[in-house]
């Protein structure tokens, strides 16, 4: 599975794709499929905390952008990506991310589904598991979160040190710290639903199902 993710990746254009891992079995099997491995402590309390220890070890400059691709979207469009890091660095957030449009009354009442409100200039001002907007006198526009990320690197040397918000305790949402700290969140707008991601053997039956 992280194979395929690697692979539409590095379809995405990027200056180069490495895999964040404390595991060396994905390590072996990474590096088995001839892409790179940057291995990283056991010990980091989320996906962005292994990310930051990641891009110091590459020694990156601050301005450079990184996008996390998870490693359980094995049907990620390569053009997702690539939208991630552009809108990054055409604008003035810090970090970036993307949604498309809920069409599915279920997905919309559902709390798994991340629901996200952007203001004007597609920044965005909320996320949440709720049903937001709330349609008061009927009608709306709903979107859903894709939980993929682009960093610019001096961020993500920041970040460890931002204390967790009462707002992301409360959601379960770890992208609503970046904003309770007062730094902007670039959404990319996708035409097309983006594909779930791998969470349960069903899942991952289903993908393997598209993928053959």
């Amino acid at each position: 599975m992280i194979v395929h993710v690697c692979e539409r990746a590095a379809q995405s254009g990027a200056a180069a794709v490495h895999v964040a891992t404390d595991d060396e079995r994905i390590a072996a099997a990474v590096r088995a499929h001839g892409h790179k491995v940057v291995m990283t402590r056991a010990d980091h309390p989320s996906g962005t905390d292994r990310l930051a220890e990641a891009a110091l070890s590459l020694e990156l400059h601050d301005q450079d952008i990184v996008v996390n691709v998870q490693g359980d979207e094995p049907l990620i469009a390569p053009t997702l990506v690539s939208q991630v890091a552009h809108v990054l660095e055409k604008g003035k957030a810090s970090v970036s991310t993307a949604c498309h449009a809920i069409h599915d009354p279920a997905a919309l009442a559902n709390p798994n589904v991340v629901k996200v409100v952007l203001d004007a200039q597609g920044y965005a001002l909320y996320f949440s598991r709720s049903q937001i907007p709330y349609p008061r006198e009927g009608g709306g526009t709903w979107y859903r979160h894709a939980g993929i990320y682009g960093y610019r690197v001096g961020f993500l040397k920041q970040y460890s040190a931002l204390a967790p918000s009462p707002l992301e305790k409360t959601e379960a949402l770890e992208q609503l710290r970046v904003l309770w700290h007062g730094h902007r969140i670039a959404v990319a707008m996708s035409e097309m639903e983006i594909p779930p991601g791998v969470d349960t053997p069903q899942d991952l039956e289903a993908v393997r199902k598209m993928l053959s």
